[in-house]
């Protein structure tokens, strides 16, 4: 990596989004949540997970998601998606950065994501990210397009970066 200056700060911005389908658990943020359909993906399909996961990749100048963890890599499949932040964190903090600030949208009509906010903050926060420097929020699409419809879910996620090597 080329020299950083200390006092670097670096923001990140991560999306993600997947079809709400049978047979599948839902998870966001690494909790299930109680739902008839779940998330079709190469992995559990987190997409708060995932969302995450590429602001913190991008602030920190290190491609995306697909990149580093390819949906054609058996390594992956039905994977945790926690597991996967975690990764990311380790890899992030080995190069000198660390998380400021995460803050998060899930956009989902249903089931209503309040009630699980704080139990998903504290499952994200097992990641190494102290809770109080994570916020998620849910929004519903107002019943337009794919989300609204009830055929998927979407995530967005925005990432501060420090450059605050040991």
């Amino acid at each position: 990596m080329d020299t950083i200056p200390t006092d670097d700060v670096r923001v990140g911005l991560g999306y993600d989004s997947h079809r709400l389908v049978e047979g599948r658990r839902l998870i966001l943020g690494g909790i299930e949540l109680a739902f008839d359909k779940g998330l079709a993906g190469h992995s559990d399909a987190d997409v708060l997970c995932h969302s995450i996961i590429d602001a913190i990749i991008g602030a920190a100048g290190l491609g995306d998601i697909g990149r580093m963890f390819p949906d054609t890599d058996t390594t992956y499949k039905d994977a945790c998606s926690l597991d996967m932040l975690r990764l990311v964190i380790d890899k992030i903090r080995g190069e000198g950065f660390v998380v400021t600030w995460l803050d998060c949208i899930v956009i989902m009509e249903r089931p209503k994501l309040a009630p699980y906010i704080e139990q998903i903050k504290q499952s994200l926060a097992s990641t190494g990210i102290a809770s109080n420097l994570i916020n998620v929020k849910a929004k519903t699409n107002e019943g337009m397009g794919f989300i609204g419809r009830g055929e998927g879910v979407a995530s967005l996620a925005t990432c501060t970066l420090r450059y605050a090597p040991s």
